[in-house]
């Protein structure tokens, strides 16, 4: 079993308390929450798949983006990409614009209509993430809350404050 007591439990480690086992548990409990997190947007009113979501959030992220930046962020081939917008223009989440510097380039942006279907997907996924940790127990979130802290701290992700894990 994974120690998760934190840094003043000295409990003796069994083997299954290395990084390489730790590493296949948390494996299994990202695929887990995947599968939430794809039921959850499967259930809002558009259902998307999950490429379509990334595409959305990194244009949310980034608004304004050219199709080559979102190809490269994607990881997926200018030709895909642009097959991808198309469609999501076409269901009305994404704008097209042409960039007011450059005649061929052109700007992705969000509609109304996808700045809302996406915090829809993240109300539900919020929804159900917090439905699976109220049926945690108590200390059980709180070794959560401490384990992830600690892999962003060794991850170099932490910025004190900003992260949501305090």
């Amino acid at each position: 079993m994974t120690d998760l007591g934190g840094p003043g439990d000295h409990r003796a480690r069994g083997p299954g308390d290395g990084p390489e086992a730790v590493a296949s548990q948390i494996a299994d409990a990202v695929e887990s929450l995947t599968a939430l997190w794809s039921v959850a947007a499967q259930e809002a009113s558009l259902r998307l798949s999950l490429h379509q979501l990334r595409a959305l959030r990194t244009v949310q992220a980034t608004p304004g983006l050219n199709l080559t930046t979102l190809a490269e962020g994607l990881d997926i081939g200018l030709p895909t990409a642009s097959r991808l917008c198309d469609r999501l223009a076409a269901a009305g989440l994404l704008e097209r614009v042409p960039h007011p510097d450059t005649r061929r380039e052109v700007q992705l942006w969000l509609t109304t209509h996808g700045r809302h279907v996406l915090g829809e997907v993240a109300g539900r996924r919020a929804q159900a993430l917090a439905a699976a940790l109220a049926a945690m127990e108590p200390a059980e979130r709180a070794a959560l809350r401490r384990g992830l802290r600690g892999f962003l701290t060794a991850q170099g992700k932490v910025v004190p404050g900003v992260d949501g894990i305090e």
